[in-house]
């Protein structure tokens, strides 16, 4: 009896543990066994407590089942029979006995008439169970059930290093899957830091900083080109969850039918050309941040369906019963005017009201004038590289109030074209000259209102004052405090001077001379 039980658990554990492959190995091991037990099907299956389901992992039979790619949801009182189960083989002649092998013949489709059923458990934690089962009746008895507990410990350490082994595929597909989106967006990522954090955007800063701390979801608002992106990119850098994801989704960009498939992935074969499973955007972002750029463009379906995984923090895969959960901080942007939106019927309310938990209002350019000379020799120094220049161009004469006078309806990107635009044709000139903006579109913030005996341009308070600061340091060779400085010619204190001038956008020193 020893002999054959030696030779019997020899053979039958070489078959069971000899692959990773699952169904090779159950298949293989079924070929055993029949030789010595009698059965027309084996089967190796694994809980999930949390969903009260067991998913059937491999099966070996002749017989015609059910698909059974899903998990099979049991009955309340076979989740209560399989918490009250241990380790250990139990044999039943028919299935209607056990609550756990009714609920699986019917999934399959089958009713066995004999069935033995040994439940898996490695350190006190139950892993699931293999089936063996036989349509004639009465053909098992306790001897067949001693024999399946002596490959217990073998079906039980195949499960487990099966289940690892999938963890480590899974997280490698998540790596990989990760890496190629991040290399997708590397070069959509902008290197810019925050220009005018401390002068035009202070404000603004400041509460980013209050913010980001939280978990609290962020609502960016302001018109196209002011930078939203940028302060989305602060409010992650400042997060606990800096160490995450950054996931950025331009709702606008995306074709209303495949929106679904974008935010929330999608199954292998969930639809035509999808031939391998994909994880969505907030699959992605878990445990960082999902920056969903004009939100005012989602349409109504889409808002509803964002609307329920903001409340209940779970997705679901197109093509996919099971749900996922997500842990991700929604900062959201938009230009439009979500209020009216609201008003109109356009958007949800209740979407606004989960989205609108801390508003930040970007200021456009024109509101911050103060910021355009630092932002002018930032995008300089940057397209300099770029174009992989050294000699650093002077500004004309001129220039910066050019600028200044503008009214950048296209705020900071139509600013940092304007000077790309410019560097093109500096590099052009076979003799370098200074640097010109001499062709800014449309009209300029303050057009020229010249009346009869109008000697010049009507300009605003602001511009005279700046102007007239220009000119006084022009005198001064840029020299702002001392007896012959521009404080003093101008009847100010040197420190006033200075505080006008950062809200005024006059650079200091020489630079401000060119």
């Amino acid at each position: 009896m020893i002999s054959n039980d030696t030779d019997f658990f020899h053979q039958a554990t070489i078959k069971i543990c000899g692959t990773l492959d699952i169904a090779k190995a159950i298949q293989d091991c079924a070929a055993c066994l029949k030789r010595r037990l009698p059965l027309d099907g084996l089967m190796l299956s694994t809980y999930e407590p949390e969903r009260g389901a067991i998913r059937i992992l491999a099966m070996d039979t002749p017989l015609p089942t059910a698909p059974w790619a899903h998990p099979v949801q049991l009955s309340p009182e076979a989740v209560a029979r399989l918490q009250t189960l241990g380790n250990g083989a139990f044999l039943y002649r028919k299935s209607e006995t056990d609550p756990i092998a009714r609920d699986l013949g019917e999934a399959l489709g089958i009713d066995p008439a004999s069935q033995i059923i040994m439940h898996l458990t490695v350190d006190a934690k139950q892993l699931g169970v293999v089936l063996i089962f036989s349509m004639e009746a009465d053909v098992y008895d306790q001897e067949h059930v001693r024999m399946m507990k002596l490959l217990h410990d073998p079906f039980a350490i195949a499960l487990a290093n099966v289940l690892k082994h999938w963890e480590v595929l899974r997280l490698k597909e998540l790596l990989v899957d990760e890496n190629r989106c991040l290399q997708q967006e590397l070069y959509q990522v902008p290197g810019d830091e925050i220009v005018g954090a401390r002068y035009g955007l202070r404000n603004v800063m400041e509460m980013v900083r209050q913010v980001a701390p939280l978990n609290s979801h962020v609502l960016l608002n302001g018109e196209t080109g002011v930078g939203k992106e940028l302060i989305a990119n602060a409010v992650h850098t400042f997060s606990l969850r800096r160490d995450g994801p950054l996931v950025k989704v331009n709702c606008g960009a995306l074709p209303e039918n495949l929106i679904d498939s974008e935010l929330f992935g999608h199954e292998k074969g969930a639809f035509t050309g999808a031939i391998q499973r994909k994880r969505g955007r907030f699959e992605r972002a878990h445990g960082g941040t999902l920056f969903l750029d004009e939100i005012g463009e989602l349409p109504a379906a889409a808002q509803i369906r964002l609307l329920r995984v903001l409340q209940d923090g779970r997705i679901e895969r197109i093509g996919g019963g099971e749900t996922v959960e997500v842990d991700v901080r929604i900062v959201a942007a938009t230009h439009r005017d979500l209020p009216e939106m609201v008003a109109d019927g356009r958007f949800r309310k209740d979407l606004w009201f989960r989205l609108n938990v801390f508003p930040i209002h970007i200021p456009p350019l024109r509101h911050r004038k103060s910021d355009i000379p630092a932002m002018v020799h930032h995008f300089i120094d940057r397209k300099l590289k770029a174009f992989n220049l050294t000699d650093h161009p002077v500004l004309a004469s001129g220039a910066m109030e050019r600028l200044t006078a503008y009214a950048w309806p296209g705020n900071v990107r139509e600013l940092e074209n304007i000077v790309e635009r410019a560097l093109i044709r500096y590099r052009s000139r076979d003799e370098k000259h200074t640097l010109r903006f001499d062709d800014l579109p449309g009209e300029p913030l303050h057009p020229r209102v010249r009346g009869d005996d109008a000697p010049g341009p009507i300009l605003p308070l602001d511009e005279a004052m700046r102007r007239h600061i220009v000119a006084a340091l022009h005198a001064t060779n840029g020299k702002i405090q001392g007896k012959n400085g521009a404080a003093a010619i101008l009847g100010i204190h040197a420190n006033t001077l200075r505080s006008r001038m950062r809200k005024l956008g006059v650079v200091f020193g020489r630079k401000g001379l060119k």
